[in-house]
């Protein structure tokens, strides 16, 4: 399969190509080549899109619930129908093993129908009122949507997002990643094909310092969703202070994983060993910080550094490789010099810690007995590395997982039922796994607290939040 020659993006109805615009090189992650040309958008293509947007909310919306969902269980139909394609395309852009693309792939068929479903459920309500008096309580679509979305799960990440939105009756300018720009726009084709109106659902790429800031200093967009790191999330959040705008920000993690010593010992080193390496760690809920109850701590961090050894790196699209390269060129060195602190300061190093001679790949990495003075147990590594260190007591393991200013996800193995509760209760985050990695579905909300964010997407909650919610007095 060849990657496509003739990148673009999508405004009102027709996809604009190069046309004398600005580019950004698409490159392969794992083969260092340059795949293609991607054209980045101008400030007059963003006030087009803008001026689109409007037009097609105000059309959108009135719209009803059950033609919305037809054409967005269409839009699901045609992402089964065109998975491998879209599947093959993300691999070669963002180096995820195939198997891996194809699930993310087919999770955004998911989020389709799950939203467009939902949204017929989304009621309101009537107070109790003397005869002749009524007060509705009534949602309503909350306007066009500025969506930004990261290059860790380009698809799913900007499907959530587009699903929910459209499912309320919003419209929506995406802003997927320019690393990744054939597969997100293979998904928009479907979404076209599925018959959402061009000035409805629009998708643009371009810089983007200067596309946040055009879009969301328009009085036009009434509602931001982003996924991306803490420090970007910060500075959007300042910029929809001015406008008041609407906000749902799912930002960075640094998850913790609580091992206790009546866990099923095996269970939990494949799982964690797993998990761990998937989308090559670049995972905001990556289980990466592993406490493990000292009476089983050097038989779960052998077993772990043993199942480590034995995970294959290599091009995504080969057979038989687990893992992939890192996303792009900064993230080796990035975890280059966290690992080289943290054994500076005393962490044994049992497996991996080395770059790759070609590409962007970095070998899993498994670190035990981590001082807490280490730069990784501050900042989140976004990569192969597994973190470990023991502990004695569930209250010294709380306060460990709770002590950063992070709160995405965080996970614990106990086959007691009642120390599962009390974990579960005293975690301080927006998603516990217990037993299990599996915490991000269609109809689950998906959020964290503190500065991970706030709002939730997936879920009746992601779809709430695309709506306002208006009182009606009549007497």
């Amino acid at each position: 399969m060849t990657y496509p020659t003739d990148l673009g993006f999508y405004i009102n109805g027709s996809w604009r190509k190069g046309e004398g615009r600005d580019v950004h090189n698409v490159i392969n992650p794992a083969t260092g080549e340059t795949l293609g040309q991607l054209p980045l958008a101008t400030a007059a293509d963003l006030e087009e899109a803008l001026e689109a947007t409007a037009m097609g909310f105000a059309e959108w919306r009135h719209v009803d619930v059950t033609e919305r969902a037809a054409k967005l269980h269409k839009v699901a139909a045609l992402i089964r129908e065109r998975a491998e394609v879209i599947s093959v395309l993300l691999t070669m852009e963002q180096g995820k093993p195939l198997a891996e693309a194809r699930t993310e792939t087919l999770s955004c068929a998911a989020q389709f129908d799950y939203f467009c479903e939902e949204a017929k459920r989304s009621y309101g309500r009537v107070l109790v009122r003397p005869t002749g008096q009524r007060t509705l309580v009534l949602k309503q679509p909350v306007g066009p949507v500025a969506a930004f979305s990261p290059w860790n799960f380009p698809v799913n990440l900007m499907c959530k997002k587009m699903a929910a939105a459209l499912a309320a009756g919003c419209s929506i300018i995406a802003k997927p990643p320019e690393e990744t720009p054939a597969s997100t726009s293979a998904i928009m084709q479907c979404v076209i094909d599925g018959g959402i109106p061009g000035h409805v659902a629009q998708l643009v790429y371009g810089v983007p310092d200067m596309v946040s800031r055009q879009l969301i200093a328009s009085p036009i967009i009434r509602k931001v969703s982003f996924t991306g790191s803490v420090p970007v999330g910060k500075h959007l959040l300042k910029l929809c202070a001015d406008g008041v705008k609407r906000t749902t920000m799912e930002l960075g993690g640094h998850a913790p994983v609580l091992i206790f010593d009546d866990c099923d010992l095996d269970k939990a080193i494949a799982l964690s060993s797993t998990t761990k390496f998937r989308n090559a760690g670049q995972v905001c809920i990556s289980p990466t910080r592993f406490y493990v109850q000292e009476g089983i701590y050097d038989r779960f961090v052998a077993g772990f550094a043993e199942a480590t050894t034995k995970v294959q790196v290599g091009n995504g699209l080969d057979a038989g490789t687990v893992m992939g390269p890192l996303a792009n060129d900064r993230r080796p060195p990035a975890i280059e010099k966290l690992v080289a602190d943290a054994t500076a300061k005393g962490a044994r190093l049992l497996t991996g810690g080395l770059r790759g001679e070609t590409g962007n790949f970095y070998q899993p990495t498994v670190l035990a007995d981590v001082p807490m003075s280490a730069d990784v147990m501050e900042d989140e590594p976004f990569g192969p590395v597994a973190l470990m260190r023991p502990f004695k007591t569930l209250d010294e393991a709380i306060e460990q997982a709770n002590r950063l200013p992070f709160g995405l996800a965080a996970y614990a193995f106990t086959e007691n039922g009642r120390q599962a509760n009390l974990v579960a209760d005293a975690l301080d985050t927006g998603m516990v796994g217990i037993n299990s990695f599996v915490i991000s579905v269609p109809d689950a909300p998906f959020g964290g607290v503190k500065e991970s964010g706030f709002g939730s997407e997936g879920g009746p909650e992601g779809l709430d939040s695309y709506y306002v919610t208006k009182a009606v007095h009549q007497y």
